[in-house]
């Protein structure tokens, strides 16, 4: 007879069933497949994010100044702390017409404390009737200046030097022009600026007309719908400088240029902040580095990107330049010039300007 106790009883009839056993290597483990997942985000990330950083360095050493020397910043000179201003200049370099004519000019200022900036739009039929210049259209001076370093011997053939003069006497007359120091130039041409817009993958705008314009020339066919809409980088161009048509749309002023040329600028501020364009980055700055030349110093481009990326377009003054045109000129308003030049001397000043925001206004009672 059997004495077996309760447990060895149980053990004893365990026994008898055979045993189901795992094979080795079949249980799946969540928690480490999740852990190696995002283990491979992390480097994925940090190869992208490497990669960016070495377009961007490369592309800020192609439009920087290439002098060495010039990276040599003192503290109180740097973006970070001190304002700056630039003229930014639209160039049409298309070599169907050979021009060097600058249609966009514009002058923008920055403050670092108050996170701001001004831009002024400057018809480019303008007549500045500055002392000491020939008179030409406002986009006509760049030009001029290019053919004179041209004829220059002792630049010789060098181009650099060249446009370096052209870029670096329109920022002076600018400067007289407005009575605000100046401190740099950037040169951007018309395929730049289409690459830009088509990297950012289009830019939201409202056309405020019909427009339709051809010249077979030159290649342009801008043929623009009144109303909101997406505009990819040549019609956002066509958007920009139209002005006048052939096939039977209303035409348009040098005013209602600028007012478009700033509505852009904002547009790709705001793409900028977009989540979706963290993806087209290196895009982007290909898109700048193939087209765009400036007299910065690399490391002030970088002071600059770390200080105003991300600025919002609610934080950018836009300030069009209004006249009067009685061919072949504009003649500017003086109030509006006048206004013009307070704001970037307010911009540029030790605290900047106040920005009024919508939780900081007043709520009338």
């Amino acid at each position: 007879m059997s004495h077996d106790t309760p447990l060895e009883g149980r053990n004893s009839r365990r026994s008898t069933a055979p045993k189901k056993t795992k094979k080795p290597g079949k249980k799946f483990r969540w928690g480490r497949a999740v852990f190696i997942f995002i283990g491979l985000v992390i480097v994925a990330l940090a190869i992208y994010l490497g990669y960016l950083y070495n377009v961007g360095k490369e592309n800020i050493e192609k439009i920087a100044d290439p002098d060495p020397k010039s990276n040599v910043i003192p503290k109180e000179e740097r973006a970070q702390v001190k304002p700056i201003a630039l003229v930014l200049l639209g160039l049409d370099t298309r070599s169907e017409t050979g021009s060097m004519n600058t249609d966009v000019m514009m002058v923008a200022a920055f403050n670092p404390k108050s996170k701001t900036a001004t831009v002024i739009s400057i018809p480019r039929d303008s007549d500045f009737q500055l002392d000491g210049y020939k008179k030409h259209k406002a986009n006509g001076y760049y030009a001029a200046f290019y053919s004179k370093a041209r004829k220059d011997d002792s630049l010789g053939d060098d181009k650099n030097k060249i446009l370096g003069y052209a870029r670096d006497e329109t920022r002076e007359m600018l400067s007289k022009f407005f009575e605000v120091p100046i401190n740099y130039t950037a040169v951007i041409d018309f395929h730049g600026f289409v690459d830009v817009v088509d990297a950012l993958g289009g830019v939201n705008v409202y056309v405020n007309k019909d427009m339709r314009y051809v010249d077979t020339v030159d290649n342009t066919d801008i043929n623009l719908k009144k109303g909101e809409q997406k505009l990819d980088g040549e019609q956002a161009l066509g958007f920009v400088r139209y002005r006048k048509s052939n096939r039977g749309t209303a035409e348009s002023s040098d005013f209602e240029r600028n007012e478009r040329q700033s509505q852009v600028l904002g547009a790709i501020t705001d793409r900028l902040k977009s989540f979706g364009t963290v993806t087209k980055i290196d895009e982007i700055l290909n898109a700048v580095g193939n087209n765009m030349r400036t007299d910065i110093p690399s490391v002030q481009i970088e002071n600059m990107i770390k200080t105003y990326f991300g600025i919002n377009r609610s934080d950018i003054r836009f300030i069009p330049l209004a006249g009067t045109w009685k061919s072949p000129y504009v003649y500017l308003d003086k109030e509006k010039l006048e206004e013009a030049k307070q704001a970037l001397k307010e911009e540029l000043s030790s605290e900047g300007r106040h920005v009024t925001t919508p939780e900081s206004t007043p709520v009338a009672s």
